[in-house]
């Protein structure tokens, strides 16, 4: 065994790989097999041009079913329900933070986060550890999101959800506010609909942000 800078021991050798066999061929935390090429390109294709009137969703059960799920979300990033949280996501997700206004291009543009699932559970574990140096003592927040519009996609099993967001976070060092859009990618899979790629545009996102150790 040997201990890792999270805290955490790491299992080698014959024991290590019989411990990856156990796994299932399909669990994202062994790696991040999915982030690929293919990946990018479709990101880029369906972040670009999806907010068009004509595909504007306006059936109201549909509407007040994501706009649920949208403020379910914030609330339990506010309450820490991290495990929960994740729940709402497909296997294969992303999280990405652009660093451009307007998202961009995650190949070659840089971007604040760009995480897969394996490195949003690596995010769940630091912050749970209580070592986490920009998270202690934990930040306290409260998010407001708004204006809610569901558009509908090439894919019939997928929707896309822009929402307005205020964050407001407090430290020890006082109060900030974040604030900027998202957008949501939802995919209808195993009788429900999961998060498979959320898009956080800061409208300061160019600018020199303090550390945002939260997630947003």
């Amino acid at each position: 065994m040997e201990a890792t800078d999270e805290g955490d021991t790491e299992t080698r050798g014959p024991a290590r790989a019989v411990s990856v066999k156990m796994q299932t061929a399909y669990d994202p935390a062994i790696s991040s097999y999915y982030v690929n090429d293919g990946l990018y390109r479709k990101l880029v294709e369906d972040f670009t041009d999806w907010q068009r009137e004509e595909l504007v969703v306006t059936a109201p059960e549909l509407r007040d079913h994501f706009r649920l799920l949208i403020e379910r979300e914030a609330r339990l990033l506010d309450e820490l329900r991290f495990d929960d949280w994740l729940a709402m996501y497909a296997p294969e997700c992303i999280y990405w933070v652009p660093g451009t206004r307007g998202g961009g291009d995650p190949r070659r543009e840089i971007a604040i986060s760009f995480d897969d699932r394996r490195r949003l559970e690596d995010r769940i574990f630091r912050l749970r550890t209580g070592y986490a140096w920009s998270q202690a003592p934990k930040s306290r927040t409260v998010r407001l999101v708004s204006n809610i519009e569901v558009f509908a996609t090439r894919e019939g099993a997928a929707r896309m959800v822009r929402s307005n967001f205020l964050i407001s976070e407090f430290r020890v060092d006082g109060t900030r506010f974040l604030s900027g859009w998202c957008a949501h990618r939802f995919v209808h899979s195993a009788e429900r609909w999961q998060i498979q790629v959320r898009q956080v545009n800061l409208i300061d996102c160019d600018r020199n942000l303090r550390n945002p150790s939260i997630v947003l």
